[in-house]
């Protein structure tokens, strides 16, 4: 009869900092941070968006992104992750960003991209999807911290007034009440 695992949380020989440790058979189980791939994807100088059919933020616009896949490169799941959300055919171009939202032990990974196929559709977990102009672009109701800085950071990449990649704006963490 095999034992259930009992993990007590402890500091593993050469490690720095407790983890959880089977009691039975000292396996370490190591929580790392969770990456997310996405991309600003442009169209005949629009920008594609997602309103999220799916919590957290329902409701909200994004640009296509969400968790990589175990075997999978960062710029593959950013193409997988708007074909998903908006049936988008994309080729993903310059990594435009790298951000560090510490709280949710997140990794963002975002590239700059187009469109290949002007047919987009909201996939399963878009309501909608929409190309817009950078005027039209529903600022009040982005969904996160960070896709506003992929946007702002985007913009300025086009327009040629900073070069890519970029990090976490000065001061900036990326929790919602910023």
């Amino acid at each position: 009869m095999a034992l259930e695992p009992q993990f007590t949380k402890s500091t593993p020989d050469g490690d720095n900092r407790k983890r959880r440790v089977c009691d039975h058979c000292g396996f370490v189980q190591y929580d790392n941070p969770r990456v997310i791939v996405g991309s600003v994807v442009r169209h005949e100088d629009k920008i594609l968006l997602c309103r999220r059919a799916i919590n957290p933020r329902k409701g909200f616009w994004t640009i296509p992104a969400g968790f990589m896949e175990l075997g999978e490169t960062p710029d593959a799941g950013a193409r997988r992750e708007a074909h998903e959300e908006a049936c988008a055919v994309i080729e993903t171009g310059d990594l435009l960003a790298v951000y560090t939202i510490a709280h949710l032990s997140q990794v963002q990974i975002f590239y700059r991209a187009i469109l290949t196929d002007p047919a987009i559709a909201a996939g399963e977990e878009s309501l909608e999807v929409g190309l817009f102009g950078w005027d039209d672009i529903p600022w009040d109701d982005i969904a996160f911290p960070s896709v506003r800085w992929a946007l702002e950071q985007d913009r300025d990449v086009h327009l040629g007034k900073a070069a890519a990649p970029f990090e976490n704006p000065p001061g900036e963490t990326g929790a919602l009440s910023e």
